[in-house]
């Protein structure tokens, strides 16, 4: 696979989201480790997830530790960049909290590096700001992980642009990515990919195709992208993704997914060439 970069470390071009492995409707531990060994096959060597990635109280990590036990039994899995976050929380009831305070962030840290069994966790990532919590406070958190070596890289989800600055300041230019929502669906990230290009930041696109419910609906819902991915006989989750390569070297989406199959199909974009014509197709979608 075509390769990018996230700050000191080479990825996959195309990455894999860990999120539909463990919230509602997951499928059982075995076809979920069985998705986890197709990606290392395929190349994937960034894998995204989250403490909050659970669906049951008392759960918390569960997509953490089923990556833990994917990568520890597959020969690649020394070859995989872990990005996980924290700041989000999950009582139990399918809703989902924000706890972005210091305390809470370190505290969060320190479980994940265990259930991830590493001495250092490759990137780390503010969940979602917290109105309660100044962001400085949140960033500030990070950027002592850093500082103290328990975290190698550092990032920042559901941010805005000036929020983006913000974080580059307080963690004295080390953020390396942003990781935004982003779809045909959902552009309004567009100013927050465009700067992440302008700085040199990876932008890590999630939900790429529209999010779980409306995936499979990415054909049907807009049709330039049936057109281009029938042109090419390939998917247009294929061409999604392809699309949106295009737009920057930065960009690294990370599409989750719950079935081998899926990913196989997801990693093919990275290989995808668009034409100008097809591209500015997509764009007018």
């Amino acid at each position: 696979m075509h390769t990018r970069r996230i700050g000191e470390a080479e990825v996959g071009a195309v990455g894999l989201g860990g999120m539909p492995m463990s919230i509602e409707g997951r499928p059982d531990e075995a076809r979920s480790l069985a998705t986890l060994y197709a990606a290392l096959d395929a190349g994937v060597t960034l894998i995204d997830t989250a403490d909050s990635y659970h669906r049951d109280a008392g759960e918390v990590g569960h997509n953490e530790s089923l990556i833990a036990k994917a990568l520890a039994s597959h020969e690649r899995g020394g070859d995989v960049l872990v990005a996980t976050k924290g700041g989000h929380l999950r009582p139990g009831d399918g809703s989902w909290t924000l706890d972005g305070s210091p305390e809470h962030l370190k505290r969060a840290c320190e479980a994940s590096l265990r259930r991830l069994g590493v001495d250092a966790i490759g990137l780390y990532q503010f969940h979602r700001p917290d109105p309660r919590v100044p962001y400085a406070e949140s960033v500030g958190a990070l950027r002592d992980l850093l500082d103290e070596g328990k975290i190698r890289m550092a990032g920042i989800s559901n941010a805005d642009p000036a929020q983006i600055r913000e974080a580059q300041e307080i963690l004295g230019g080390r953020l390396v990515s942003v990781q935004n929502q982003f779809s045909p669906a959902f552009r309004s990230s567009e100013p927050e990919l465009e700067l992440c290009d302008d700085m040199g930041i990876a932008f890590l696109p999630f939900s790429p195709f529209g999010g779980i419910s409306r995936a499979r609906e990415l054909g049907s819902t807009f049709a330039p992208f049936a057109r281009v991915a029938e042109a090419h006989g390939v998917s247009a989750h294929q061409v999604c993704l392809a699309w949106m390569l295009a737009k920057s070297p930065v960009v690294v989406p990370i599409p989750g997914a719950s079935r081998p199959e899926s990913v196989q199909d997801s990693v093919r974009a990275a290989d995808l060439v668009l034409s100008a014509g097809e591209i500015a197709e997509l764009d007018a979608a």
